[in-house]
């Protein structure tokens, strides 16, 4: 709503200095003459209610342009904008410099409409070139400014590595509210192991605050907990970290803004909410799901293999026990039921993997044992019969 109330006050100013500019040559033409419409403030006030209304009808759609202009500047190397903005500068000030001949033409059209085309035209044109230039001349003025052993470890390193970006490579990994509550982002990004920089929305960050702002303890710790991550993430500069400024605002669910958002940029969402996942996965957007890494890294346990746990609570079927690992990996223990909050020595029978985690199925060590040893004794009985005979 702000950006839209923006939006209509500049349409409502540039529709006030139009009409005190133009209007008076519009009354002109009609022949009208009254003093009492054919004055400034008739004709100020007359232009800027023309301009809001049309700021009305097309505030969406421009907004929707400036939103896709600031990503197109986000992905732009900073010589090319600085490039492409001066000679836009150039193409703009050559406009106005042809306009001035023009201008003393009594014409409406020539002196008015054809300057404003030159001014597009010229200033478009100046962006191109210059971006243009950037990007064919740029590598080559750095180059003059180096020293000849940096110039000669560039050609070298030019010459073995000739290599394109990854088409799966992702510069965005934009991150959504979840992720930053849980917090292991930090960690994650610490590791080196992501690349590219991390974009928080503004939209995600107005939820976190939301969320900090709860009348619910437990929920705003929560949220505060996700904008000290989000501190720590942009002061201790662990990676390149960018805020979104745009926003959906005919999109009302977060979710689907982020998926919006990703599908604009060609991000990653990097997030740990599971039906977030799910739905991502039909939207053609690739996710990271820091759950699905944390599985992919746990451990791996084979049938046969001892552990000790503790069973800290009842199972659901056949008396059985749960107990967990120390990274959180849910064990189910055969007649664990009878041995709540004791230490247990259990040997594993299978391990099943779920979306929600990994599970492994177990049954104490001294039932094997039990029946090892009453394997051994009917043996030794019948050893001791043969003998007798």
């Amino acid at each position: 709503m702000r950006k839209r109330t923006v939006v209509l006050v500049i349409f409502a100013i540039i529709g006030g200095v139009l009409g005190a500019a133009y209007l008076p040559r519009t009354w002109l033409l009609f022949g009208v003459k009254s003093l009492l419409v054919d004055n400034v403030i008739v004709n100020i006030l007359l232009g800027a209610i023309i301009f809001l209304i049309l700021g009305a009808i097309f505030a969406k759609s421009f907004l929707r342009l400036i939103s896709r202009v600031e990503s197109y500047l986000n992905k732009q190397d900073p010589m090319t904008i600085i490039f492409g903005s001066l000679l836009t500068i150039v193409g703009l000030a050559l406009a106005l410099l042809i306009s001035q001949f023009l201008f003393r033409v009594p014409s409406f059209l020539i002196s008015t409409i054809i300057p404003w085309i030159l001014m597009i035209l010229l200033g478009y044109f100046g962006f191109r070139l210059g971006t243009r230039l950037s990007k064919i001349r740029g590598e080559e003025w750095r180059r003059l400014f180096q020293s000849r052993s940096k110039k000669a470890s560039e050609e070298a390193s030019e010459k073995v590595i000739d290599k394109q970006v990854e088409p799966n490579f992702h510069h965005y990994k934009i991150l959504d509210t979840n992720i930053l509550i849980d917090g292991r982002i930090y960690d994650l990004a610490k590791t080196g192991f992501l690349e590219g920089t991390l974009l928080v929305p503004n939209f995600v960050l107005y939820e976190l605050q939301y969320i900090a702002d709860s009348s619910d303890s437990v929920k705003r710790v929560r949220g505060r907990r996700g904008l000290d991550i989000l501190n720590k993430l942009q002061n201790e500069h662990v990676m390149p970290i960018e805020m979104y400024e745009g926003d959906f605002e005919d999109i009302p669910e977060v979710d689907s803004k982020l998926i919006a958002l990703a599908k604009q940029n060609g991000g990653v969402i990097v997030t740990n909410d599971y039906n977030l996942n799910k739905v991502i996965q039909f939207q053609n957007v690739q996710v990271l799901n820091i759950n699905s890494l944390a599985n992919a890294l746990k451990p791996r346990v084979i049938p046969g293999e001892n552990l000790h746990v503790m069973v800290v609570k009842n199972g659901t079927e056949r008396q059985q026990g749960v107990a967990y690992l120390d990274d959180g990996t849910m064990v189910v223990v055969e007649d664990g039921k009878y041995f709540i909050n004791k230490q247990l020595d259990v040997v594993v029978t299978s391990a099943i993997q779920t979306d929600a985690g990994r599970m492994i199925f177990a049954k104490p060590v001294h039932s094997d044992r039990g029946i090892e040893d009453h394997q051994s004794a009917q043996k030794s009985t019948a050893e001791k019969r043969k003998k007798q005979r």
